[in-house]
């Protein structure tokens, strides 16, 4: 028995020995020799399962904390067993141990909230944290400012009320990253990427001093930050310098594969449906083992979003509705999943398909269905039919008396001519801001804009109404009274002539203008002539006082060549060639004579010869001004001026002297 007891002595010191030097593995075996001797030790089985989980063997340490329950009881391995199931991403399981327990110690605390923040119970993580950081001091004060920023950065991005300022100290670069995180969720672009830099600083110096850190962990480290820079610069519409540092972190290879994932979607919605090739690289970086459990629920969702683009960018119909069937069964009000599918049957030309399935949606989810029914709209527009549009965007009631609104109904209308339908939208959104916003600017900027309207297709009599409004507005407009007057000369000539009383007089209206210098004037389109002096005025002058202009001579016109007075002009001769009754046209397929292009031997002399049309007998066969030959019974004999050439007689031609070769010494 003393034996025994020595030996079980002598495994514990082995046990405290190996855990002071972070032997877990030899600790393990020198507790499994303990538990030969004893079974049933509590102590045993407690640091069993201590060595179990600071070896990552959560698996096996759930194990033996379910086979020895009854031993073990139900509060001593509270915290192990949460962590645990933590770890193995059971967090639900996790947050029900931890409710369970009898009593919450800090670190227990501590594991609530970092199971709160993953199942993005942020108002009831940021109460446990602010409990922990009033509460408690010690050396982790740190890590749970760090891990409060941390949710406060989550509410702002994904919460839906925006957090209050909690006044943290940002000390490292870790509460700098999350500060900034907080700033981008606000929409502070600039002054997040700023805050984003000074991180960058804090974490380079506090690597400085290590001589054990290289600079590839540095740049490990900073990938983070650096991506989320990438995130602004795209936000700010810098895509070439986002694209740059987006491509530098995937190059790094980090181990985080939510970095990894983000970085490559946010690569992917760059490059859109261009570098396609690219693009189905990078979403295999999104498809990663244990990105489901890095990644929140929302960020989890764009990417699946972005894969089911992909996949109508590249043809794969299938995969697109298999993804966003998918997205429609987890968030079956959220719009986007439908508007995938609608966008995939349009590139299928199913155009009716796609707006009865539209309407189905909107009919289902009325809060969503306001996008839905400007899609809609916009599906009518692509193939003409323009009131079914019009029925559609009056049917929102959101967006139905926004002056945008007002403004495209009224367009569509008019180009469909039909003015009563526009009209009627004018009254509409004239009594909604007149029942809620009364003499408002918006108010106001509509009545105007109704009254020109009806002015424009005559419709002074409906217009009355509005004119006087606006007049009794500001009695000063003079240009609104015109208006008024010249509206109530057609239905009431008496009210016209009442109102015009009020019509300030020409006098003063008229303007200090020298009408001769403004109509003289050098940008003038109108210059009023003078009037001709009388006859008594054109007296001739003294000479010496005015400079007598002396008259031009007229040129006279040029003869044609080979002009001949005696003959009778052409009547045709100032019609175009082709329009003048003789004109018969080029004959077209005469190819001149190839001299000296033959065979040796063969002769091109007895061609002419044999050629008819060159023959003295033979008449042309329209007439030729200028020649000597007879013309064709019941043709002109007239010739015109300007084809009038010397005829040159066969018997005066000269024949041009075919030049002798000369032979050489060797002959043929």
């Amino acid at each position: 028995m003393a034996s025994a007891g020595g030996h079980v002595a002598a495994l514990w010191t082995e046990v405290n020995r190996c855990g002071q030097n972070g032997d877990f593995s030899r600790a393990i075996k020198a507790v499994n020799k303990i538990l030969h001797e004893a079974k049933d030790d509590v102590t045993a089985l407690h640091c069993k399962i201590v060595c179990l989980v600071q070896n990552s063997s959560f698996k096996e340490a759930l194990n033996v904390m379910n086979n020895y329950s009854k031993v073990l009881g139900s509060d001593l391995v509270v915290f192990e067993k949460a962590y645990c199931e933590y770890r193995l991403n059971r967090v639900e399981s996790a947050l029900k141990t931890i409710e369970a327990a009898a009593e919450q110690t800090d670190k227990l605390k501590e594991l609530y909230g970092q199971v709160l923040y993953r199942l993005e119970r942020y108002d009831e993580c940021k109460a446990v944290y602010t409990d922990l950081i009033r509460n408690s001091q010690d050396e982790y004060e740190e890590e749970r400012k760090t891990n409060m920023a941390a949710v406060v950065a989550a509410m702002s991005q994904w919460g839906e009320s925006a957090p209050e300022d909690l006044g943290l100290s940002e000390t490292t670069y870790e509460l700098c990253y999350n500060a900034a995180c907080s700033l981008i969720g606000q929409g502070q672009l600039t002054e997040a990427l700023n805050k984003l830099r000074q991180a960058e600083e804090f974490c380079r110096v506090s690597f400085a001093d290590d001589s054990d850190v290289t600079e590839e962990d540095i740049a490990s480290e900073l990938a983070v930050i650096h991506s989320q820079m990438a995130y602004i610069m795209q936000l700010q519409g810098r895509t070439e310098e986002a694209l740059q540092l987006y491509n530098q972190v995937i190059k790094l290879k980090p181990s985080d594969v939510g970095l990894l994932a983000v970085t490559a979607n946010n690569i992917i919605t760059i490059n859109k449906d261009q570098n396609v090739f690219d693009s189905k690289k990078k979403v295999k970086l999104t498809s990663t083992d244990g990105v489901e459990h890095k990644l929140a629920r929302k960020q989890l969702q764009a990417i699946d979003f972005n894969k089911a683009l992909l996949a109508m960018y590249t043809n794969q119909a299938e995969q697109c509705r298999k993804l966003a069937s998918s997205l429609q069964t987890q968030n079956p009000g959220h719009p986007r999943p439908v508007l995938v599918q609608v966008a995939q049957l349009c590139r299928e030309k199913q155009h009716s398909k796609a707006i009865e399935q539209l309407q189905q949606f909107s009919e289902q989810h009325p809060e969503s269905a306001s996008g839905i029914k400007l899609t809609m709209a916009q599906l009518y527009l692509t193939q003409g039919h323009v009131t079914k549009a019009c029925d559609i965007l009056r049917s929102i009631d959101d967006f139905k008396h926004k002056q945008g609104m007002v403004s495209a109904l009224v367009t569509m209308y008019s180009h469909e001519e039909d003015i009563d339908s526009a009209i009627e939208v004018f009254s509409q959104a004239i009594q909604h801001y007149q029942a809620k916003q009364s003499g408002s600017p918006t108010h106001l900027a509509l009545v105007r804009e109704a009254a020109n309207f009806k002015l424009k297709y005559g419709r002074k009599r409906e217009a009355i109404s509005d004119l006087e409004q606006l007049w009794k507005q500001n009695t000063n407009d003079i240009r609104m009274l015109a208006q008024l007057i010249s509206a109530y000369s057609v239905v009431d000539t008496d009210k016209a002539k009442s109102l015009s009383k009020h019509l300030p007089s020409p006098d003063s209206m008229a303007f200090k203008v020298d009408v001769e210098e403004l109509e003289n004037s050098h940008g003038a389109t109108y210059i009023r002539k003078k009037a001709a002096k009388p006859p008594g005025d054109n007296l001739p002058k003294e000479q010496g006082n005015v400079e007598i202009k002396k008259k031009r001579k007229k040129k006279k016109g040029k003869l044609p060549k080979n002009y001949d007075p005696k003959a009778t002009p052409d009547p045709e001769r100032w019609l175009p060639m082709r329009e003048r009754s003789y004109y018969r046209g080029k004959k077209k397929g005469k190819k001149k004579e190839q001299i000296g292009k033959g065979t040796q031997g063969a002769t091109t002399g007895g061609a002419a010869e044999l050629d008819a049309s060159k023959t003295a007998s033979s008449p042309p066969t329209s007439p030729r001004p200028g020649s000597s030959s007879s013309s064709a019974p019941g043709s002109s004999t007239a010739v015109p001026p300007r084809q009038q050439k010397p005829a040159a007689s066969g018997a005066t031609r000269k024949k041009v002297p075919q030049k002798k070769k000369k032979s050489g010494k060797g002959g043929w």
